[in-house]
């Protein structure tokens, strides 16, 4: 069995993202509020899915 390491960091995907926030706005009745978990997550995949060098990864 394999041993998780908690330093290991995956980049947040624009679709978890997107799940993330959908599910955040189903529960508070269709509003994100701005500086919540869910809109840190959309800015993170936004970030992570742009690609500064011009190439595709």
């Amino acid at each position: 069995m394999t041993k998780s390491n908690s330093a290991t960091r995956t980049p947040m995907s624009a679709p978890a993202a997107a799940r993330i926030q959908s599910a955040t706005a189903r529960s508070t009745g269709g509003t994100v509020a701005k500086h919540s978990f869910a809109a840190t997550a959309q800015s993170a995949a936004a970030h992570n899915g742009s690609d500064k060098s011009g190439s595709n990864k």
